[in-house]
Parts: structure tokens; C-alpha cells; sequence
């Protein structure tokens, strides 16, 4: 039977091989069910590093919210010609509705190809498969694509899992603490500092490509705003000079980045080429316009301003015409970030508690999804259902951690950091 879920925390239904009068399984669309995770055989894969990467795929699935991992511990082995044509009827007895399973191959150029298929074991057959050629020590990039295939085509969105994510490393105490600015694979792993902690970093965000960065170096104690190329670390100054500027994010298109200039006792919100050309003035009212982000089409930006006496969310199009407010809902609004699906904004809601939360771009239909007691600074998966932010914690000590929510609701899910984290973005998929 074919599968398709429409939310997704919602499960495959495990399908039963029901015959039609050709003889063949009848393919049938299911959309809608219950809220459990599906349970879902990973046995470890023949070959070295198989089990390491049935553990990666397994973990990754169990991150969704999705899946319930059954292996790779406690399950049997096979042979690698059985990865594409597995004995369905010994799977059965695991109670699992799908399995995972694939091989690992050298190849004569030195790397290894990686397979992976994705069996629906009531029906007895495929349902899809990926071949991954990568180098022997980056076999992680290709259980997250494995993970990826079988969480696209039982849920129906778009992958997420082959991603990184930067944010800014938090050491010491809370009075004094050491900011760099960090990249990780999205399960945590590969982490390594991109600065050294001379100054105080905040809001790292990536471009479209993944492939830089901006964010703000607090220079002799004025923040700047730097565009930094992850590849090389080379980076510079985004606006020559002695400007204050803050608050990046980058244009869909990635080439131009809007930010925040403080000048003449305002705020307000500009834009730049990425190539240093000149600089765009797109507000003008009294008052501090900041954390500005762009619809996944270029066309509008949504941001921040107290210009009516309280923080809350507006948006415009890309040129600063058309400033209108979008929140009406009590409390305060901050960190506006657009989906890049386009239809909803994530933000801070602060009204006692910091919260994350969600609306329609237009400004209605909000729906609070944190319960934390500081929740702040939301980001989004590149598939739009799930959106990454920093919890602080109550106490002296002041701890933050990353989390992420998925927005369909249910707990937010803590990433494994090795020390403490805020400011996080999440990169497009990688190339």
C-alpha cells in the first residue's frame, strides 16, 4: 500500500496486502490518522560502518516525532543482496509497519557508496531507495540522507534531517560569558567553533546557499555586522565605517542582507549588496525597527517595532512601502521569522513567559507552541514544519539550550550541544 500523511506526527497505517483482480497489492492513499509513532525496523546494515549508520538513521527518524526505531540492538542481520529483496515474512514478527535497511560498498575512487531502501513489510515491497556516494570518514551525511528519504516519503513533507545548524556557543558564567559562534550537524555531531571568543557574538544566520554567514561582533564594544564564508573563515565588515549595525538576515536570493542601523538616536532598517554597494533606507518612523526577515519569494519583509509604544510585529514590501502592524494579540512580539514555505511567521510572544509561536503571514491564526519560562529567537526547518530556539533557565547560573518544536505541537525536543547554546539557525539542506 502507498502511504501519504498529511501532519506529521501522524503514522503510517500498516498496510495489509490486499489483492485485486490482476493478482496485484491494492495502492491505497491514506491521509489523516492517529498520533502515535510508527514503529519502524532499523537493523544494522552489512558492511563497515553499517551498524553506525542504522544508529544515525535510527536516531534521526526517532528526532521527528514520527517514528518509534525498533534496532539496530536486538535485531538480525542479512546479507547485503537481501538489502533490496529482504525475507518479509521473518520482519513481520517485529511488529514494525516498515523496515530500513541497505549496504555499504567501497568504490575504486576511494569513497563508499552508501544504499538505502525503505520497505513496506505488510505489502511485501519498496517503497523507495537512494544511493549515496560520499568518503569513508563522512558516512554520517549519508544516514541523514537515508533518514531523510524514509521521512519524506511516510510523511509526505520535505526532508530536513541533512542539515547544520550554527548558534552561538555559550562558556562560563552568567555574569561573564564567553560567546563563539559554533557549526554542527543537525543531530549534533562534527561541531567545531568558527570564531575564538575575542568579543561577544550574537545572531549567526545562514545564506540561502548555507555556504555563509552573517552575524554581530561586538568591535570595541559597538556591535558590527559581518558576512563570514564557512568554507574559508574569511570574513569582513558588512558596512564600512563606525556604524552601529545589528540584527542580519539575508535576502532569499542571498544576494543582499537587511540589518538594523542606529543613527541619530533611531533605529531603523536597511539593506545592502553582499558585494558592498549602496545602502537602501527602508524606514524612517520614530522609534527602534529591528529583526527583520524576508518571505521566502523576496517580495515583503516582516520586523519588529515599538513605534506604536510596544513591541510588535509589521510587515512591508521589499522596497519599505505598504509598513503595516499584523499583531493585535495582547502582550508583546519579537524575532519575527518567515517559513519558508511562506504561509506562516514564527516569533516570540512575550506576555510574562517568552514563548514561541506561529501565525498566518497575515497576522491571524496564532498558535503558541512552547511552555518554556524564556523561549526566544525562533528558527526554521527548511521543510517549515519545525522551528529551532534557545531556553534559558530559571537561576543564577542562567543556562540556555537549544530546542526544537515541531508545529504541529506535541514537546519540544532538546539538541545535544556540548556546552551551553542561543541565537541558533537552521541551513537549507545541504549540497
Amino acid at each position: 500500500m502507498k502511504h501519504k500523511i498529511a501532519a506529521l506526527f501522524v503514522l503510517p497505517l500498516a498496510s495489509a496486502a490486499l489483492g485485486q483482480d490482476s493478482g496485484q497489492p491494492l495502492e491505497v492513499d491514506v491521509v489523516g490518522g492517529t498520533n502515535a509513532p510508527a514503529a519502524i525496523a532499523v537493523p544494522a546494515m552489512p558492511g563497515d560502518p553499517g551498524r553506525q549508520v542504522a544508529e544515525v538513521v535510527a536516531s534521526d527518524l526517532r528526532s521527528t516525532g514520527a517514528f518509534t526505531p525498533i534496532g539496530p540492538n536486538g535485531l538480525p542481520g542479512y546479507a547485503p543482496e537481501q538489502a533490496a529483496a529482504p525475507a518479509y515474512g521473518e520482519w513481520r514478527s517485529t511488529g514494525a509497519a516498515n523496515l530500513v535497511s541497505g549496504y555499504l560498498e567501497p568504490r575504486p575512487d576511494g569513497r563508499i557508496t552508501v544504499g538505502c531502501y525503505l520497505h513496506d513489510i505488510a505489502a511485501g515491497r519498496q517503497l523507495a531507495s537512494e544511493a549515496v556516494a560520499v568518503a569513508p570518514d563522512d558516512w554520517r551525511r549519508a544516514a541523514h540522507r537515508c533518514a531523510d528519504m524514509v521521512y519524506a516519503r511516510l510523511t509526505g513533507n520535505q526532508p530536513f534531517l541533512d542539515t547544520k545548524v550554527v548558534y552561538v556557543a555559550e562558556t562560563g558564567p552568567k555574569n561573564n560569558r564567553q560567546k563563539r559562534i559554533a557549526i554542527m550537524d543537525s543531530d549534533g555531531s562534527n561541531h567545531r567553533y568558527l570564531t575564538i571568543g575575542r568579543s561577544t557574538v550574537v545572531t549567526p544566520r545562514f545564506s540561502p546557499r548555507g555556504d555563509k554567514l552573517v552575524y554581530v561582533s561586538y568591535i570595541g564594544r559597538k556591535p558590527r555586522v559581518l558576512l563570514h564564508d564557512v568554507a574559508s573563515g574569511s570574513e569582513r565588515l558588512l558596512i564600512p565605517g563606525d556604524h552601529i549595525t545589528f540584527a542580519p538576515r539575508f535576502s532569499p536570493d542571498g544576494q543582499s542582507v537587511v540589518f538594523s542601523m542606529a543613527e541619530g538616536g533611531n533605529t531603523d532598517l536597511y539593506r545592502v549588496s553582499t558585494n558592498l554597494g549602496p545602502i537602501q533606507r527602508l524606514t524612517s518612523t520614530p522609534g527602534a525597527d529591528t529583526s527583520a526577515s524576508f518571505s521566502p519569494d523576496g517580495r515583503r519583509i516582516v520586523f519588529e517595532s515599538d513605534r506604536g509604544g510596544t513591541q510588535q510585529l509589521y510587515v512591508m514590501n521589499a522596497d519599505g512601502s505598504g509598513q503595516r502592524r499584523i499583531t493585535f494579540g495582547g502582550g508583546r512580539y519579537a524575532s519575527p521569522a518567515w517559513s519558508p514555505r511562506g504561509d506562516l511567521i514564527a516569533f516570540t510572544k512575550i506576555a510574562g513567559p517568552f514563548r514561541i509561536g506561529v501565525m498566518n503571514a497575515g497576522g491571524g491564526g496564532e498558535k503558541i507552541l512552547t511552555d518554556g519560562w524564556q523561549d526566544e529567537q525562533p528558527s526554521w526547518a527548511p521543510n517549515g514544519q519545525f522551528v529551532m530556539f534557545h531556553r534559558q533557565s530559571q537561576g543564577a547560573t542562567g543556562d540556555a539550550r537549544l530546542y526544537a518544536v515541531s508545529i504541529n505541537g506535541g514537546p519540544a525536543r532538546r539538541l545535544p550541544t556540548p556546552v551551553g547554546g542561543s541565537d541558533p539557525s537552521w541551513s537549507p539542506l545541504n549540497n
